[in-house]
């Protein structure tokens, strides 16, 4: 198994990956862009491993099996810094800790670099806090920055940067690497695969969770039951909680955990009242729990109204010709019966609708109950 096993539907970036980490084409700063499930991280990961790969036969860099390569896809090697927020964003702070890291020579490897995986994240004057960093790169230092698009970092940034463009793989491929990687059946994998459209990430959690599938499938289901704005307001409370219940089914056990490694690293009394200086660290890891955790339910927001678009995308599949096939095959029933009494206009304007609600959801801060609420109406 090779660092690149992982990459599924994703030939002609491997191979430029591959040509890049032998010498072929390699430059000192790199722009991983696709959509969510694309796999940009994963890709710049992959890429850190073959360029620091024990190998010396370059033809065997990114074995995936070397000590290099298992740290690296682990994320504890010494050389290569993984930088991902789970904030709403990067802070200034971060991003000159992440020159300053920058400015050190490897200690093992042949290469330092930095994984920036939340590139779009970051506000304009952080990111020229990194742009002399790039502009003039210490020897032997990579940047490997992520972001969906092109456009969601400064020209200033992505004109010194060599662009490695991620498309979504086929549903196909995504379920053969579930059944691969993961043993699941294949029949559940190619349904996960096709209910996440692609995303990886997503399709694996759906194959595992029966309740996650359940929650999925309620969402699609609620435009069959719209029939006014009583119901449209009960859509909108019902689409927060999902979202809601999806970010803090994994954020609970994660921030007792750290709370409890938190204490433990202090050592702190089993009970009674924790001295002041233990209380102002543990109230700092709270707050930053906080804001994990308004993220978390941002980007399950997302998802979620992204699971509702699909129910539109197929209803006008279906009402243009059923030229592609379906993502909710199980609703075809109920989605042709949709699709007959509207119109692809409607259609249309009812997934512009969904689209603005996200945007409002991940760009400002509106509050989101109130978002979904006005979205529901205007799907009436």
């Amino acid at each position: 198994m090779t660092v690149w096993d992982d990459l599924q539907g994703q030939p002609a970036v491997v191979e430029q990956l591959r040509q890049a980490s032998v010498g072929d084409g390699l430059t000192h700063a790199w722009l991983f862009t696709g959509p969510p499930g694309s796999g940009r991280s994963n890709a710049a990961k992959a890429f850190a491993a073959a360029l620091n790969c024990d190998q010396d036969d370059v033809r065997l860099r990114g074995c995936g099996e070397c000590a290099a390569c298992h740290t690296i896809l682990g994320e504890t090697h010494s050389d290569v810094t993984f930088v991902r927020t789970e904030k709403v964003t990067i802070t200034i702070d971060e991003a000159r800790d992440l020159v300053s890291t920058a400015g050190n020579r490897p200690s093992s490897g042949r290469w330092r670099i930095i994984v920036v995986e939340d590139a779009d994240r970051m506000a304009e004057r952080t990111t020229n806090v990194l742009l002399k960093a790039i502009e003039e790169p210490t020897p032997r230092t990579i940047w490997m920055l992520c972001a969906p698009s092109p456009a969601d970092v400064l020209v200033t940034i992505r004109s010194r940067c060599r662009a490695v463009a991620l498309r979504l793989p086929p549903a196909a491929d995504v379920a053969a690497l579930l059944v691969k990687r993961d043993g699941v059946e294949p029949d559940l994998a190619e349904r996960a695969a096709r209910a996440a459209q692609s995303h990886v990430g997503i399709a694996r959690r759906l194959a595992r969770d029966p309740e996650a599938r359940e929650r999925r499938l309620e969402t699609v289901r609620f435009p069959l039951g719209l029939r006014g704005v009583t119901a449209a307001v009960m859509m909108a409370d019902k689409l927060v909680k999902i979202a809601t219940a999806e970010a803090n089914s994994s954020n609970e056990e994660r921030d007792a955990a750290e709370k409890a490694a938190l204490l433990a690293t202090l050592g702190a009394p089993e009970s009674g009242t924790l001295p002041p200086p233990m209380r102002s660290q543990v109230r700092q890891l709270e707050e930053d729990q906080k804001r994990r955790a308004k993220r978390s339910i941002t980007d399950s927001l997302d998802r979620t109204l992204t699971d509702l678009l699909s129910f539109y995308r197929d209803v006008l599949i279906i009402q243009l010709g059923n030229a592609v096939e379906l993502v909710n095959v199980e609703l075809r029933g109920e989605l042709e019966d949709f699709a007959g009494r509207s119109t692809p206009e409607a259609t249309l304007a009812r997934m512009d609708a969904i689209n603005k609600a996200r945007e409002r959801i991940t760009t400002t801060n509106v509050a989101p109950l109130l978002t979904i609420e006005s979205m529901a109406a205007s799907l009436i």
